[in-house]
């Protein structure tokens, strides 16, 4: 189940920060796939390395992407679900909202690998924070899903809600393994998620005209 567009009939701004980001995603992955390993190690998020010195590793929580299916599929989610969040938050509250969401994917994933040597690479907790607050904003939007070679309009909470339910299960599953396995950062996804959905209510402002539109 895999979306591919939403209705953005509601969305009156050019999503300038939505689109930036999208493109320094892409760059920042370019740089990281021709500067090689050392480049990976040197500026992913490594939660032993971090706890160790947080001030000088402060900037590995801006993490890198492990491939180009990473890149995609985070890529695809922010394509569909930012511009409609950037929308009703504003530009400037949309990139500090995108930011802390990706410090509190980061803070749940790190509380439960604290010992972990293993480098965590993506934006994925950011952009489960865009989820967790189109989730809120536009329950009943309707998202796109392409399944078994047809499209499908399905509710957003529906979709959405799918993805989350499957994170939790897949972190409360991950909890048992070692630190240092590696594989998908769930905690990331729950925490980020999370996070999006609590500082919606912050972000979204208090303009009637706005939260009503």
């Amino acid at each position: 189940m895999l979306p591919i567009g939403d209705d953005n009939s509601s969305v009156r701004t050019v999503p300038i920060v939505t689109y930036g980001l999208i493109v320094l995603n892409v760059l920042f992955f370019l740089v990281e796939l021709s500067s090689g390993d050392a480049f990976i190690t040197k500026w992913a998020f490594v939660p032993s390395r971090f706890l160790a010195n947080p001030a000088a590793d402060f900037i590995t929580l801006f993490t890198m992407h492990g491939s180009w299916l990473h890149l995609g599929g985070n890529m695809l989610y922010l394509w569909i679900f930012g511009n409609n969040v950037e929308d009703r938050f504003g530009q400037a509250r949309f990139l500090i909202f995108y930011l802390l969401c990706g410090l509190g994917a980061t803070a749940l994933q790190l509380a439960f690998s604290l010992d972990s040597n293993i480098p965590n690479l993506g934006a994925s907790g950011a952009i489960a924070g865009v989820l967790g607050s189109y989730v809120l904003l536009f329950p009943q939007s309707r998202v796109n899903v392409l399944q078994s070679q047809r499209v499908i309009p399905m509710p957003a909470l529906m979709v959405i809600g799918f993805w989350f339910v499957l994170q939790l299960f897949s972190g409360i599953g991950s909890i048992a393994e070692t630190a240092d396995t590696g594989g998908v950062a769930y905690m990331a996804h729950i925490g980020g998620f999370v996070a999006g959905f609590v500082l919606t209510f912050l972000f979204k402002g208090s303009s009637r005209a706005r939260l009503n539109a």
